[in-house]
């Protein structure tokens, strides 16, 4: 897996990043969100550097010009519900893309901290030799992306897949990459040394679908 780390420069980024973690700033929910969705434009404004174009013409009201445009047929998936501010952000750039969704959702033993991942909702166009992009805002154990990885196959296979993440945890990384295609390409804003005995980025910045669309109901 090629791996794509924009924390390696500085860049406005950094400010992004900044208040998506710090505690203070981020129990805005609008303000978490729209820093989400801002990190994905940044995300997906690299990544289309990587892309396939070719020359094309057309017409101005005062001459004819030639502009190289983007080939890719992409297909947008987002994990739910965290992954929809960075689908925003994703969205924004690759406005023409068609979208796919995934419920994919940490299903804890009980009394237990170990957990499986639970898929319960899929809406996705065909994939055969597009461009997939699954969008998850926060890579900890990759169990989310594999699985839903796995849930995407009925649909086709993609000529080629980026991830995208906010934060990843370099361990959760490491078995990404062992289980994806070897042209997988991973863009990230930032990667974090390790995960607690829960499964959580530290430091991370806690969960991004509370951050971003209030605490969810407890079973």
């Amino acid at each position: 897996m090629h791996i794509h780390n924009l924390s390696i420069n500085n860049s406005i980024l950094n400010a992004f990043l900044a208040e998506i973690r710090s505690k203070d700033i981020q129990k805005e929910y609008m303000r978490f969100r729209r820093n989400i969705e801002r990190i994905g434009e940044i995300l997906a404004y690299e990544m289309s550097k990587s892309l396939t174009y070719k020359a094309q013409t057309l017409e101005t009201p005062l001459a004819t010009t030639t502009i190289n445009l983007m080939l890719n047929n992409i297909v947008l998936c987002s994990i739910l519900r965290a992954g929809l501010p960075l689908h925003n952000g994703l969205l924004n750039y690759f406005d023409s893309a068609e979208n796919a969704f995934v419920s994919a959702y940490r299903k804890h033993k009980k009394d237990s901290e170990s957990f499986e991942i639970s898929v319960d909702y899929l809406a996705c166009p065909k994939l055969e030799n597009k461009t997939l992009i699954l969008a998850d805002p926060m890579l900890a154990t990759g169990q989310s992306i594999l699985a839903t990885l796995e849930a995407l196959k009925p649909f086709g296979i993609p000529k080629e897949i980026h991830l995208v993440a906010v934060i990843g945890a370099k361990e959760g990384i490491d078995d990404v990459s062992k289980k994806v295609p070897e042209n997988t390409h991973l863009w990230i804003a930032a990667i974090d040394p390790v995960l607690n005995s829960k499964g959580y980025i530290i430091p991370g910045l806690g969960d991004a679908g509370d951050l971003a669309f209030g605490q969810k109901l407890q079973s």
